[in-house]
């Protein structure tokens, strides 16, 4: 009875986190990194013809959906920086769970899906042209969008079953379903479920998918005789492991490590890396280490 006749929140107040001057640029300057490495990424792919092949076509996707996530939690991140009120209504906190939640989760799928392309090209490189068609690279691209569709309308659903009549205050700089979850006055059951389905279902499947590809890459570079050959097929993949393992890292340490009062400000960190740092790094990642991406920039710049 009490529950029906609560005041349900129209506003939440965010966590700010933190008011070092320095430590606010920096992430202000981050954010610039990553808003002009993204764009810089997409364009030169689209510009240059010999970076038109699927794993790029997989990267440039990529770097959209990095772009899309880091604008929809940093910026207004930044402006609670410089604002004596520190809030965010109803309808902006459904909109960052929803878009927080789909582009995550097209991410995973994404990185799956650019696993499987290095292991046809490494395991099999003679079926690779077949098997990796325009068609099916659309189609792969197409699916891992959906699935983040499907993630983020379930967490909206969610969300939006739970009833915030106490505290309205946000423990974190955005809103997640975590922490909405916990803050809720009501029954949280339909969340919790929707929110373990998801990360089993999506979650774990991408990451299988991921975990198998390399596997079986690991076991054919091991198998090839010469040290050159070894260093060439490693060096067409290291690009995306290191992006994989950055992005699973600091995921699996968000999400599952078990929260305490100790730990609040290291939580909040993590969470910076993860949607601020890591959208920044991925674009770096390729370019300083993509031979491809360096001499595709290298003609580009020459033209101009």
């Amino acid at each position: 009875m009490a529950e029906s006749n609560c005041t349900q929140a129209t506003e939440f107040s965010l966590t700010e986190f933190t008011d070092n001057l320095m430590t606010q640029v920096t992430l202000f300057l981050m954010f610039l990194v990553t808003i002009l490495g993204n764009l810089g990424m997409i364009a030169l792919i689209r510009a240059s013809p010999q970076l038109h092949s699927p794993m790029y076509y997989f990267l440039g996707n990529l770097a959209f959906v990095d772009l899309c996530s880091s604008t929809i939690i940093t910026p207004k991140m930044l402006v609670d920086f410089i604002s004596e009120k520190k809030g965010i209504t109803y309808a902006g906190c459904v909109a960052q769970v929803f878009i927080f939640d789909l582009f995550g989760m097209t991410e995973c799928f994404l990185l799956a899906t650019m696993a499987y392309d290095r292991y046809m090209a490494i395991c099999h490189p003679l079926v690779y042209p077949l098997v990796m068609s325009p068609k099916c690279c659309f189609q792969l691209v197409t699916g891992s969008y959906l699935m983040g569709l499907t993630n983020g309308m379930g967490q909206t659903i969610g969300m939006s079953n739970l009833s915030f009549c106490g505290s309205s205050v946000i423990d974190l700089f955005f809103c997640d379903i975590s922490p909405l979850i916990s803050l809720s006055t009501s029954d949280t059951t339909l969340s919790h479920i929707i929110l373990r389905t998801s990360a089993s279902l999506f979650g774990v499947s991408s990451s299988l998918v991921v975990l198998v590809s390399y596997v079986a890459i690991i076991s054919t570079i091991l198998s090839i005789s010469s040290a050159e050959g070894k260093r060439k097929a490693f060096s067409t993949c290291a690009s995306h492991l290191t992006t994989v393992s950055i992005f699973y890292g600091t995921s699996l340490f968000m999400y599952l490590k078990p929260s305490s009062d100790s730990s609040r400000k290291e939580d909040k960190w993590t969470a910076v890396f993860y949607t601020v740092v890591t959208p920044m790094l991925n674009p770096l990642i390729y370019s300083l280490r993509n031979k491809e991406v360096k001499e595709a920039l290298r003609r580009l710049t020459k033209i101009k």
